[in-house]
């Protein structure tokens, strides 16, 4: 879930994140760690709990202090520092929204930057899941004024927010838990900007989709279903063959070349690398795998095998991690294939 909102991130150009994390920290940054190229990462622990407004602090002190970077550490909000003259500004996204999309960042960023306000939210409207969410207070001539857990308006915060970074901090800290979760809410800080004379605004998203956050395992599989769809469509626009996209099932980082077919029952996970003219199912499940172009595996598994150009492998193989097979072999069935190492 957080690897998705960092590849957005990574593809809208951001190229600093700080991960600030309190559960999973070594699970979450063994998952991001060497996923996104050269992009750096660091991650900083919240010790507690104490809401958003605090894990966005524990970031700017990394942000600003090295020291506080933990190797293994990672987490909920991202930040990342436009270093610009000085003062720049900072992104603050909530690690729950793996539909975000590098476009729709990418707008976000530019609709803040060309605009002089402290503060901008990302907004979509107040429906669906959307409605349990902090609405915008607008005040009788358009202007934002606060974002409250129990506003009645159209606009419902969505969990990406920019700020002046040379604001933020010290708006956070004129917090107080004295909300409906007894927590500091970053939404909060919007209130205190605008009485401190700060102008703030809002950047509204049509598509509630891609900012639903997750929160229970419905809501994960409601996502999951939402993100396949999306990869499915990527890869078919790239030539890509599915005989049933409802039953292929692609990862995020896996890559396939054009002319490849997959029949239904496909499962591709990790890292896996298709060549061109490949032929995979029906039934075929492989992770962190090679497959070389004009293969063909036909209800198989493997993992972190290799699989070499005009192979066929299957029916009922079982590649163990390691496993190799040699270019135009055929492995015959129902048999293992054992590490060559």
């Amino acid at each position: 879930m957080v690897l998705s909102a960092v590849h957005a991130l990574v593809g809208a150009g951001i190229d600093n994140l700080v991960v600030v994390v309190h559960r999973g920290a070594e699970h979450i940054a063994k998952a991001l760690q060497g996923s996104v190229g050269d992009t750096a990462i660091a991650f900083v622990e919240q010790q507690v709990q104490r809401g958003t407004g605090d894990a966005a602090l524990a970031g700017l002190a990394a942000l600003d202090d090295p020291t506080y970077l933990l190797g293994a550490r990672t987490g909920l909000q991202q930040a990342r520092s436009f270093l610009d003259d000085g003062e720049g500004e900072v992104m603050v996204v909530h690690g729950d929204l793996p539909l975000l999309t590098a476009d729709l960042v990418r707008d976000f960023l530019d609709a803040h930057l060309g605009s002089d306000v402290a503060a901008t939210a990302l907004t979509s409207f107040a429906t669906g899941p959307a409605a349990r969410r902090s609405r915008v207070v607008h005040s009788a001539d358009g202007r934002v004024v606060s974002i409250e857990a129990d506003g009645e308006g159209e606009e419902a915060a969505a969990g990406l927010y920019l700020f002046r970074r040379s604001l933020l901090a010290a708006a956070i800290r004129r917090t107080t838990p004295q909300n409906d979760r007894g927590v500091f809410d970053l939404n909060d800080t919007f209130g205190v900007l605008t009485r401190a004379g700060h102008s703030a605004d809002t950047h509204l998203v049509a598509d509630v989709d891609s900012v639903r956050s997750v929160s229970s395992e419905n809501d994960v599989a409601e996502a999951a279903a939402i993100l396949r769809q999306r990869i499915t469509r990527h890869w078919m626009a790239q030539g890509v063959s599915m005989v049933d996209p409802s039953r292929t099932y692609i990862d995020l980082d896996v890559v396939l070349s054009a002319g490849v077919t997959l029949h239904p029952g496909t499962i591709l996970r990790g890292e896996t690398v298709v060549g061109e003219g490949a032929e995979l199912g029906p039934d075929t499940h492989l992770t962190d795998c090679a497959v070389g172009a004009g293969a063909r595996v036909i209800r198989s598994t493997g993992c972190d095998a290799e699989i070499g150009p005009g192979a066929v492998v299957g029916p009922f193989v079982s590649l163990e991690p390691g496993a190799q097979i040699a270019p135009n072999v055929t492995t015959g069935s129902f048999i293992t294939a054992k590490s060559t190492g």
